[in-house]
């Protein structure tokens, strides 16, 4: 018989991070932890943004404290599919693994989590004015990165355009690749105008540009798109099997972007990739600004499925309170060192 419960411990950024959809200064953060008779507890995070997940922030926690009871019950299998709730089964997946292994926080064990190898990462340039988004840049640059990640959609063109221009003036396409990510900020018609724009500048990919859910439109974008189009909101609440293939075949996009988080977990996240890999359609994985937890067992997933391109798991460190973990950026890589401490006890300021 498994005892489950939650824990509530909000994340908090180290300054005001701006996207399309607005300024985050802090992010809600539950964990489940599921313990055995023998006392060994696994943990997992429960994903979970405002406004992009599935799950209603009004129910979330009430949601969360049903299923615990009803897991310490045993009235109900923590591996049991919840479509509803992604960001509560990738916890419980992960949680579930990390039973298995010991609850030593290693879900997927491998060369990465020895520490004898790490993954390379984009470095992720958040909106701002331009002083500080070239603030970010020298400073990723400088700390080894070659893929850059920019927010766009929030400043005014001529402001994204400058620093792009700014950009290519010192790094040429051979020397640094440039994603960007809109977050469904434009109307079908807008981003063709702005990807033209933008595509001046050697773009590796634009993601989201559409707001989710408009596949016609998305359609035509991905079709007459000056810039390799990636799908990322777009996955989020679908069902991979049963609508996965009607909205591949209509949108034909050139990327997905994967967040497991919000996708309902690895296996669901697998199904993605499996249907990607029949349409030739490339993808990489991202984290959902998880706390290390979460992070680490992205992280250690996504190395077992030998992906040669630069993922989009930098956001170990845009938090105050982020728990301590092996976990380090070091030279455009995500690497984790064994010797390392996990520090789980900060988690315990509210229980449920």
């Amino acid at each position: 018989m498994l005892e489950a419960s939650y824990t509530g411990y909000p994340l908090y950024f180290h300054r005001p991070s701006g996207t399309s959809r607005g300024v985050m200064v802090e992010k809600p953060c539950w964990f489940i932890r599921l313990r055995q008779s023998d006392g060994v507890v696994g943990t997992g995070e429960v994903s979970f943004i405002p406004g992009l997940s599935v799950e209603d922030p009004a129910e979330i926690e009430i949601q969360l404290d049903h299923i615990c009871k009803l897991i310490s019950r045993g009235f109900m299998d923590p591996g049991q599919s919840l479509p509803s709730l992604p960001g509560i089964q990738f916890a419980l997946e992960s949680a579930m693994l990390d039973l298995e292994g010991g609850g030593k926080q290693i879900l997927f064990p491998s060369d990465f989590t020895r520490g004898s190898t790490g993954i390379p990462i984009n470095g992720l340039i958040w909106m701002g004015d331009t002083g500080f988004m070239k603030q970010q840049i020298e400073q990723k640059i400088a700390s080894g990165f070659r893929v850059l990640k920019l927010k766009v959609g929030a400043l005014e063109t001529e402001e994204e355009l400058e620093v792009l221009s700014w950009i290519r003036s010192r790094y040429g396409t051979l020397e640094l690749e440039i994603r960007l990510d809109a977050n469904g900020a434009w109307t079908p018609e807008e981003a063709l105008q702005k990807m033209e724009q933008f595509a001046a500048f050697g773009i590796h990919s634009l993601e989201q540009p559409v707001a989710p859910g408009k596949w016609e439109g998305l359609g035509m974008v991905c079709r007459e798109a000056s810039i390799p189009v990636a799908l990322d909101e777009e996955l989020i609440g679908l069902d991979a099997d049963r609508e996965g293939p009607g909205l591949l075949d209509t949108v034909k996009p050139h990327y997905l972007i994967l967040k497991p988080g919000l996708l309902g977990g690895f296996l669901n996240s697998e199904r993605w990739i499996g249907l990607a890999g029949e349409r030739r359609i490339g993808w990489w994985v991202t984290s959902a600004l998880e706390s290390s937890v979460g992070l680490s067992a992205i992280a250690q997933w996504t190395y077992g499925l030998s992906s040669s391109i630069p993922q989009g798991l930098g956001t170990g460190k845009i938090y105050r309170n982020n728990l301590p973990s092996p976990l380090r950026m070091e030279g455009g890589s995500l690497w984790y060192h064994p010797r390392g401490a996990w520090d789980l006890s900060m988690m315990n300021a509210t229980q449920g």
